[in-house]
């Protein structure tokens, strides 16, 4: 599977992960309690290609268009070499390379799968669900556009289950690239630099920082720095150095 796979849905014959949907409940599907949740049987940029064309509209308006797309928080990390392959990656891509949608796309580096409505809620899932409204809040407050055109933004989260960074106040962000600079272009002008830490610096760094990379939502890899500083500008005090 890779982050821009996309297929018509077609009609389930098992049930949904964890019985969240029967056997033989069509290619999509809604809550039965609540229909602004949705599903769709196929890859993440499908479903936002659905969100955006079908079920959005039911909920909105036909004509209304979103402000911002959200995709994850996803289980396990999208760092570098990953973020090709990512459907989380994948689905943010699609909103703002081929709808003009700005896009965040967040992930975690704990992983394991578990049930919609698993008690008690783990720790990594609170966690990393406040932190990604964190951002989002910053985002949308600094006001339209949210980000430069063709572009979204990788956020990464470092682990909350070793217990060092187990509540959402303990965390910093950093401004970061999805691959190392190499020969690249410089970067935008921050913290005594124009080369930004890597994403996977940021993760793997001692303490608890976010990556936020400025991806070029043409091709997955990092935007350019006339890019970079519209975002920096705009989350401001919300950003640190990795120190």
């Amino acid at each position: 599977m890779t982050g821009s796979s996309d297929e018509e849905p077609k009609d389930r014959t098992d049930p949904c992960e964890y019985d969240s949907c029967a056997a033989g409940s069509g290619p999509v599907g809604s809550n039965a309690t609540d229909p602004r949740l949705n599903w769709v049987n196929s890859f993440p940029v499908t479903s936002v290609k659905y969100g955006l064309s079908t079920f959005g509209p039911q909920v909105w308006g036909d004509g209304a268009v979103p402000d911002l797309v959200v995709t994850g928080p996803n289980v396990g990390s999208n760092l570098f070499l990953a973020v090709p392959f990512s459907g989380t990656v994948g689905a943010a891509v699609e909103a703002a390379h081929n709808h003009g949608i700005p896009a965040l796309a967040f992930s975690g580096a704990d992983t394991g799968a578990l049930a919609w409505d698993t008690q008690p809620v783990p720790a990594r899932s609170t966690v990393y669900a406040a932190l990604a409204a964190q951002l989002t809040d910053r985002v949308l407050a600094a006001g339209a556009p949210y980000l430069p055109d063709d572009v979204f933004l990788n956020v990464n989260f470092p682990s909350v289950e070793d217990g060092d960074c187990a509540d959402p106040a303990d965390f910093s962000w950093v401004l970061s690239r999805v691959n190392p600079g190499g020969l690249s272009d410089p970067d935008v002008e921050t913290c005594g630099g124009t080369r930004l830490p890597t994403e996977t610096d940021v993760v793997n760094a001692d303490g608890c920082f976010v990556s936020v990379s400025v991806g070029d939502a043409s091709d997955k890899t990092t935007a350019p720095a006339d890019k970079q500083v519209v975002v920096l500008e705009k989350l401001g005090d919300f950003l640190t150095c990795l120190k």
